[in-house]
């Protein structure tokens, strides 16, 4: 007979039927039984007796999984209050330069990359070139036994990454037979069209040593367009503005872009555009309630969630040579395809002719002698002068390259890894050897981009020979120059098309490479038990690679020059772990224990290293027990903070602080933003104050820079919990119930600057470290105003520190009612504080490097962190019939300190309500034997259709195309699916 823990029991009481729901916490065991089994849990490598952590441990198994009816682990993984935003998801990456249908997880709001992704307790290679963030798409759901969730610093444990946790995704074994899971579902718009084929088979030899076990899988699910949504169709932006919070909820609509198919053309004092009959007409960007408007909607060519395919093969086994040694197995195969879709490119002249800031001549010197361009317009023609001083008159343009058709992207993205090794018993001692390979592709092309010096040259074009006009560079003629007319609707020929057409590409590799061993056993015997043991040694190699086509990489395309980023690193880290047992079977301590773990690495890139933890357990009864941990975590900078080059970036709900200033004013602000270029002669055109136009506001750009002079982060972790397990109560015997304080700050933490911050240092604080990230534009160019935010960047530095502080509460409870069984458990976290400082703390004035709190906000990182989260989950099973319930709650938000601030409006006094999502599925075995059955099941996600906060545009948190915060809200609405499931 195996001893059980109140953690095993529990999850066995919940998974009656298959039905189990999930989240459950680590719990005391039950001392009942006596023979006693040692097993290993995630945060420690010795095997104890029990499945017991002194840190806070959550369980998500297999049958969670199912009754969640989730084709990609994070989507159940998001309902745990515990995880914060992602950085990448279905819903929130289509308008990214790569990383398009990745899925991430987030323990604690800190980042994915402080979250440590394990498969086995080992490492699984990045899904995204750069970083460690494993993409989730690669793991197959129907091959996960159970995923441990311990949050709180691990880094001693496991190495780098483990600062805000691990997520320990342990495979199958032992598996017989054959299992076919079929899925087909959509939404109740009829999009977001989910398909799954899942075949899982296995065997173990006759004296269960040996076995080996296979997975193929398919999934697909399709597209929602941002025009399927009502709120969402049309382009628009939040009324808010100075002093007045109640118009931040107020869609102010149209609000049509300033680059439309049509082209903006301005003369020396007059800018015009053209109807779809090609007439001259004023430019009218919205027109009057969006009649007669001359600008652009973008919404309909985005994407709200990013179509997504994947095959996945996994195969793992062991081979038993004798009754102590075996050898062991694990690969996988991941082929995902994605797609991202955006609007036509936004074409500005400067893009073409950078040096005269946007001036296109509108002819050529031929011979000495001026000669029109034949596809200039007249109209155009006689309303412009020279302006750059080449005897040839210019004209400025603004244009949407709808005759390219959208920004697409298809991605294809491979995972391989394999692991082997050998584990085994000598003397009482386990001993485990591995050897890890992985690798990541990325092939990507897109279309959609211009050849900007092709470009150059069929925007010059002369009368040919015949009178049609030809390019008026030879040269180019004979590279196939055909002139290009950007006068109106589609008049771009095909011919033109072809010539200034760029396609891109983008290649990224990922490679890891482990090796590890570790030792464990008991050294002697104390009084209260056997001392435990744990060393080992680990050697890690990460390289990452990311090359654009050679037009992006010199940035001839009209975007930004990016150069390919490239970076590797090592490390060797050696470990050692104790558990001491120090009281057993007394008065008050029926056990208590203390856990220690050191660890030492020497990466190639930040020198030396160090983590420890340190924990106890205290079993003051059977059914009380108190847990502490106290622990220092590191993490070193991965290679996209170390090497990578700038990239491009469009960052929503901005507000600059410069808006509305006046020149009269002498207050600090108006005196820093009237030194600031350009801002001085934007008052002068004004009438003496600084405004800002529409295309101004959606015309900010900005830059994420690496830094390699980054030295490793270290964070503190504390948490101090009890586990509550009253047995002994006849009323409360099937009842666990945990609450566990964490605390996590991390000192020079390495973050990248948050631009709103940086704009309300520079400008309301003088502050010259923040406006080094600032560029304004010091004279108009064309649609865009002088003064204005050209550039808003932002680089990772080691700042001053990031922090979080809450509570985390469990409660489970599983019995008989009525002629059914029925589990329940709620799973809740308070948030106390969350915060970040920019840059490194003042200690002489802490006052110049104040603590920026976003607890109980949405911010302008799209980090969404309210005080209270919640999941609640109900199941009954009766007979051949089943039924699961669940119910996630996320707080109400503020909105961002920072952006309500720059609006002289109080903190915290505008902000968006709760948001409850329930979810059925209901199950019906229509066979069910010893090793043959078959279930029907039906499931509904946002059974009620709950919409999502109205975050909208220009509102910080706001993810582009979806009008919310996609990251959090769901943002595709009510879902169904139907599905069969057939063991053999």
């Amino acid at each position: 007979m195996i001893k059980e823990t109140t953690l095993c029991r529990s999850i066995r009481m919940i998974c009656v039927g298959g039905l189990a729901l999930g989240l459950q916490a680590a719990h005391a065991q039950d001392a009942t039984t006596e023979v006693v089994q040692k097993v290993q849990i995630t945060g420690s490598r010795i095997s104890a007796p029990g499945a017991d952590s002194p840190s806070p441990l959550q369980i998500l198994t297999s049958a969670d999984i199912a009754a969640s009816g989730a084709v990609n682990l994070q989507e159940l993984l998001q309902k745990n209050p515990t995880l914060g935003t992602p950085t990448l998801s279905r819903t929130n990456s289509n308008f990214l330069t790569s990383g398009a249908g990745v899925s991430t997880v987030n323990l604690r709001n800190l980042g994915d990359s402080r979250t440590l992704v394990l498969v086995n307790g080992r490492r699984f290679v990045s899904g995204v070139p750069g970083n460690t963030s494993v993409d989730l798409n690669t793991i197959p759901t129907d091959f996960i036994e159970r995923v441990e969730m311990l949050t709180g610093g691990a880094s001693a444990t496991y190495g780098s990454d483990a600062v805000a946790g691990v997520v320990n995704i342990i495979l199958k074994k032992n598996f017989d037979g054959v299992l076919v899971d079929a899925q087909s579902g959509r939404s109740s718009h009829g999009d977001d069209l989910k398909k799954k084929l899942a075949l899982t088979f296995g065997t173990t030899s006759a004296d269960g040593a040996s076995n080996i076990m296979g997975h193929f899988g398919y999934s697909k699910q399709g597209a929602v367009f941002s025009k399927d949504r009502d709120r969402s169709a049309q382009d628009q932006t939040s009324s808010i503005v100075k002093g007045h919070p109640e118009l931040a909820f107020v869609p102010k609509g149209p609000n049509f872009s300033g680059y439309a198919p049509q082209g903006h053309f301005y003369g020396d004092a007059e800018d015009f555009t053209y109807d779809k009959d090609g007439k001259v007409i004023p430019w009218n960007a919205n027109g009057v309630n969006g009649v007669g408007a001359t600008g652009y909607n973008r919404s309909p060519l985005r994407i709200i969630a990013v179509p997504t395919e994947r095959y996945l093969f996994a195969l793992n086994g062991t081979h038993a040579f004798n009754d102590n040694h075996s050898a062991f197995f694990e690969g996988t195969y991941a082929s995902t395809k994605a797609s991202s879709n955006i609007e036509s490119f936004p074409l500005g002249a400067e893009k073409v002719f950078p040096g005269s800031g946007g001036q296109t001549p509108a002819g050529a010197m031929v011979n000495g002698k001026l000669v029109k361009n034949p596809l200039v317009p007249q109209y155009l023609y006689d309303r412009i002068s020279d302006n750059d001083g080449d005897g040839i008159p210019d004209y400025f343009f603004t244009r949407r390259l709808s005759e390219f058709g959208p920004r697409h992207s298809d991605v294809d993205r491979d995972t391989f890894r394999i692991s082997t090794g050998l584990k085994g018993t000598v003397k009482d001692w386990n001993y485990e050897t591995y050897i890890t390979y992985g690798k990541t592709k990325e092939a990507q092309s897109s279309t959609g981009q211009v050849n900007i010096p092709n470009l150059r040259y069929a925007l010059s074009a002369i009368p040919g020979p015949t009178g049609t006009p030809v390019c008026s560079d030879s040269h180019a003629v004979a590279e196939g120059c055909v002139p290009i007319n950007i006068f109106g609707y589609n008049t771009v020929s095909p011919e033109a098309l072809k010539y200034v057409t760029a396609p891109g590409s983008l290649l990224t590799a990922v490679t890891q490479k482990l090796a590890g061993a570790t030792v464990s056993g008991d050294l002697f015997d104390l009084p209260a038990g056997k001392l435990g043991l744990a060393a080992g040694f680990e050697w890690r190699s990460e390289e990452s690679s990311s090359v654009p086509d050679p037009l992006t990489q010199s940035g001839l395309n009209a975007g930004n020059a990016t150069p390919p980023t490239y970076g590797k690193y090592q490390v060797r880290e050696a470990f050692v772990e104790t558990r001491i047992p120090v009281l057993k079977d007394m008065r008050f301590a029926k056990e208590l224990s203390f856990l220690g773990t050191f660890r030492h690495g020497d990466y190639s890139t930040v020198g030396s290293t160090n983590s420890w933890n340190a924990g106890g357990e205290w079993a003051v009864t059977s059914d009380f027990k108190i847990r502490a941990t106290r622990a220092q975590s590191t993490r070193a900078p991965n290679i996209n903070e170390l090497y990578q080059a700038p990239s491009q970036d469009f960052p929503n709900g901005l507000v600059d602080p410069c808006d509305g200033v006046s020149s009269s004013s002498t207050s600090a602000l108006a005196t820093n933003c009237k030194n600031a270029p350009g801002v001085a002669a934007n008052m002068a055109a004004h009438g003496g104050v600084f405004t800002l136009t529409q295309p101004d506001k959606q015309g900010i750009s900005g830059y994420n820079t690496g830094n390699p002079d980054l030295k490793a982060e270290k964070g503190r972790s504390t948490t101090i919990g009890v586990v509550i397990t009253p047995r002994s109560i006849p009323v409360l015997d099937k009842v666990t119930f945990t609450a566990d304080y964490f605390k996590i700050n991390i000192a020079d933490a390495i973050v990248g600057t948050d631009r709103q911050y940086s704009l309300d240092q520079c400008y309301n604080h003088n502050n010259p470290i923040f406006c080094k990230f600032i560029t304004r534009r010091p004279a108009q160019m064309g649609n865009l105003s002088s003064g204005s935010i050209k550039d808003s960047d932002t680089a990772v530095t080691n700042s001053g520190g990031v922090g979080t502080e809450g509570l985390d509460m469990t409660v489970s409870w599983a019995d008989r009612v009525g002629p059914g069984r029925l589990s329940a458990q709620l799973a809740y976290t308070y948030l106390r504080q969350f915060w970040r400082r920019e840059i490194p703390e003042d200690k002489d004035d802490p006052s110049k490097t104040p603590r920026n709190d976003d607890v109980g906000e949405i911010t302008a990182n799209s980090v969404n962190a309210p005080r209270n989260k919640a999941v609640l989950n109900m199941a009954y099973k009766w007979g051949s019939f089943g039924a699961t319930w669940t119910a996630t709650y996320t707080g109400p938000v503020a909105l961002d300190d920072q952006f309500l601030k720059g609006l002289d409006i109080a903190p915290g006094t505008v902000g968006v309500g709760s948001k409850t999502y329930n979810d059925f599925q209901f199950t019906y075995d229509i066979k069910k034997e010893a090793k043959k059955s078959m279930q029907v099941y039906f499931g509904i996600n946002n059974a009620f259709d709950a919409k999502p906060a109205p975050i909208i545009s220009g509102l910080p948190g706001s993810t582009v195309g979806t009008e919310t915060d996609a990251s959090t809200y769901d943002a595709i609405g009510r879902r169904y699916y139907l599905g069969l499931r057939v063991s053999l």
